[in-house]
């Protein structure tokens, strides 16, 4: 082997090795986050969890920072970072409100865009969150799938193809917080399902189908939360 051979896998390693552990440490806070182990407003401490995950503060920091752009944590000048408090009843119900009048719209607009490798891409993502690989425990399987939701309504965002629409509805990170809510309560089989309604309409080319199964959709996972707030 070279020296510069060695010198050049050397240094591939040294720049994936740091990733990995950001990684690791990014999925460990977020799982916390998720299962609400970190509650919602409370501070989060980096030296404690530098200690916790046997880590630097560096990845720490880099994986607060990944967080906070998801709102999943804030940062205060001085204070340092905490939990995004949950939310509000009214926040709650604005927010369904908006979606109700947005994501219908957008399955809509996702049958008349689609193409058989964006329905490939939606059918493999709601594959994943039906029969991802075995959890290490509930709060594992939890955080996961509602990662994977996420990215199954951001799919059907991107093939709509209105980039106002997706850039709004990503920057609310809707997903993440109504997970948080949902901690407690049924949720994994009913949205499966659910998802199995879209994804018929999409195969169906039906747009109005869409609409329809995405309002439902949406509704049922209002109905679900609501107990949150009781």
């Amino acid at each position: 082997m070279s020296v510069a051979f060695a010198a050049e896998r050397e240094g591939k390693a040294a720049s994936i090795r740091p990733t990995s552990v950001v990684d690791g440490v990014y999925d460990g806070i977020y799982h916390r986050l998720m299962s609400l182990e970190i509650a919602p407003g409370a501070r989060i401490r980096i030296d404690v969890l530098a200690r916790e995950l046997g880590v630097s503060q560096t990845p720490i920091r880099e994986a607060l920072s990944r967080l906070e752009r998801e709102g999943l944590v804030l940062k205060e000048h001085l204070i340092g970072y905490s939990a995004a408090p949950q939310w509000t009843r009214k926040q709650f119900e604005d927010l369904y409100v908006f979606r109700l009048l947005i994501e219908p719209e957008a399955a809509r607009l996702a049958v008349i865009n689609m193409t058989p490798e964006a329905l490939q891409q939606l059918e493999d993502s709601a594959a994943d969150m039906g029969h991802g690989e075995p959890p290490v425990d509930r709060n594992t399987r939890y955080s996961r799938f509602a990662r994977a939701d996420a990215q199954f309504h951001d799919a059907i965002l991107k093939v709509a193809g209105n980039d106002v629409i997706r850039s709004t509805l990503s920057n609310q990170h809707v997903h993440l917080h109504i997970f948080r809510l949902m901690f407690h309560t049924r949720v994994t089989q009913e949205a499966l399902e659910e998802h199995e309604n879209l994804l018929a309409a999409f195969r169906a080319g039906d747009p109005q189908a869409a609409f329809g199964a995405m309002r439902d959709h949406i509704e049922r996972s209002r109905d679900r939360l609501l107990s949150a707030f009781e």
